[in-house]
């Protein structure tokens, strides 16, 4: 088992990297550029996700998961799997799945001109992410992306968005 789950994702890994965040877990996403670069400035103790045979067997000071699925859903299940992350490890919608920072609740009025009216009459927590200014809300994707995450941990139900 790895101590911390934070994770860094090769630019193959977009998807889970994305996937990893909607649970709540610590996703740096190398989106483009040197591989290698990125592994020289990135912080210790973050675990290598990769795709690629060369880096995996290149980096031996890193913790690596080398991940052999092509389907996001199967990647994340891998990666699960080898990081032992267990249910009460999972976080759902806690993190921007763009910036990888905690998003944090708002006040509805805050957000009254930053969503469709319709999002704005029909919900009524909100969440920001204080670094790109995202707003998050409880739509239908967050239903079906919390039965997914019930699938992969063999559970039923008792997941939702903060708020």
């Amino acid at each position: 088992m790895f101590p911390e789950n934070r994770f860094l994702a090769d630019p193959a890994l977009g998807k889970l990297a994305k996937w990893l965040r909607i649970l709540g877990m610590d996703a740096r996403y190398i989106r483009s550029g040197s591989i290698d670069r990125a592994l020289a400035d990135c912080e210790p103790g973050r675990i290598l996700l990769t795709r690629s045979r060369r880096i995996a067997k290149q980096e031996r000071d890193r913790k690596i998961i080398f991940i052999r699925s092509n389907a996001p859903i199967r990647q994340l299940e891998e990666v699960i799997d080898a990081a032992r992350i267990r249910r009460g490890d999972v976080r759902p919608f806690s993190r921007c799945i763009r910036c990888n920072v905690l998003i944090s609740q708002v006040a509805k009025a805050s957000v009254k001109y930053r969503v469709p009216d319709w999002v704005w009459e029909q919900h009524h927590h909100f969440h920001k992410c204080n670094r790109c200014g995202r707003i998050y809300w409880a739509g239908t994707h967050i239903d079906r992306s919390l039965l997914q995450i019930d699938a992969l941990f063999g559970t039923n139900g008792g997941l939702q968005f903060p708020g």
